[in-house]
């Protein structure tokens, strides 16, 4: 069978189909993936093919007049990331798509819930398609009738009407990769069929630090992911978390250089990248803004989480981590190296954390996998 994915051009919405995109391949399917440039490397080393497609975020936002990191800021207007999403975005990616359905010839579109765009492509085309999620159940910040009535306009350009239901996933089959237990209460898909999906950590390989795998102290593992960085958040996590008896691994991402840290404590390691899904099996506490991958990712691994979140879906996920007594946060207001510090500690030394994410990891693992899943696409053809 052949089969189209295709995701909006950042790690955060791409990273989580990789998996099912991988087991795809590997039980026979023929698998093309259309996104911006990040996958094109995954692409090549897992054997499917990469087609170029769809606008970058940044440039999107740029157009709207809007910022992904604006959420708390004064002055935010949210119809404008409603703009992002449900207009600017899928009209690009609409566009892109069409020319690559009618030369590829799917039976399957595999679209992530942030990318309707692909998933009207494949309307148009009467291709049928499926919804991934990258986390929980996401919609962008905004009025929900300003996001349908943008998604709504699109479809009309494109000669097709924007079905009943949920709005991002099309009423398509939707691949939840969110463990129930952590699910939004209020989550429901109308009119569509909802498919249990393991969330599996996925990162580019790599080297891990030779010292990773032999540590006797506690690891403790801090990003802000690829789109989130801050250098001044960065160094006050640091200057908590080195004051406890451990590890601290940093990786900085692409958005903040490692000679912006200066000098670090004698216990403290910074790179640049880091293999993450790797590494997640070797670490005690992971420090993150609380990205849908990053929190998936933990929630499979089984380890304590302090969130520190950013932007976007952040706050949500940071909430969800805390209620659940998976973590902790500490918001942007009260972000002190006091404040990461103890909460570090109490995360490393509480067994009542310690037992609900290893209960966590359990319940992720009895999910199905993405082998079993990619065995059963063929039932949404």
């Amino acid at each position: 069978m052949r089969i189209l994915f295709s995701s909006l051009g950042s790690h955060g919405h791409t990273y989580p189909l990789v998996p099912l995109a991988i087991a795809a391949r590997e039980v026979g399917h023929d698998v093309t993936f259309v996104t911006r440039a990040p996958i094109a490397r995954v692409a090549a080393a897992h054997g499917f093919d990469h087609v170029p497609g769809g606008m970058d975020m940044l440039a999107a936002f740029h157009l709207a007049n809007a910022s992904p990191a604006d959420r708390k800021t004064p002055g935010f207007r949210p119809e404008r990331v409603s703009g992002v999403f449900g207009s600017i975005l899928p009209r690009s990616c609409a566009a892109d798509l069409a020319p690559i359905i009618a030369d590829r010839k799917p039976d399957l579109v595999v679209h992530e819930i942030g990318n309707p765009g692909a998933g009207l492509a494949a309307r148009v085309a009467g291709v049928p398609a499926v919804c991934h999620s990258f986390g929980r159940m996401w919609r962008p910040t905004g009025p929900p009738e300003v996001l349908r009535a943008n998604l709504a306009e699109v479809a009309a350009e494109l000669g097709v009407d924007l079905p009943d239901g949920d709005t991002m996933s099309l009423g398509n089959p939707y691949l939840d990769i969110c463990p129930p237990s952590v699910q939004d209460p209020g989550f429901a898909i109308p009119h569509a069929e909802v498919v249990p999906l393991r969330p599996v950590p996925f990162s580019e390989p790599g080297e891990l630090p030779p010292w990773v795998r032999e540590h006797r102290e506690p690891l403790v593992y801090v990003t802000l992911g690829t789109a989130f960085g801050d250098a001044g958040v960065l160094r006050t996590a640091i200057a908590g978390l080195a004051a406890l008896a451990a590890r601290v691994l940093v990786s900085t991402g692409p958005s903040v250089a490692v000679g912006e840290l200066g000098e670090v404590p004698d216990n403290v390691a910074v790179r640049s990248w880091l293999p993450q899904a790797e590494l997640l099996a070797h670490v005690d506490l992971v420090v993150h803004h609380g990205g849908a991958g990053g929190t998936m990712g933990t929630f499979a691994s089984g380890v304590p989480q302090l969130v520190l979140p950013q932007g976007a879906d952040q706050f949500s996920n940071a909430d969800v981590v805390t209620a659940a007594g998976l973590g902790d946060q500490v918001l942007a207001a009260d972000l002190t190296a006091e404040a990461v510090a103890a909460k570090a500690h109490r995360l490393l030394t509480d067994p009542a954390v310690l037992d609900a994410a290893r209960a966590m990891a359990a319940e992720v693992a009895a999910m199905p996998s993405p082998h079993d899943v990619a065995l059963a696409l063929p039932e949404h053809a």
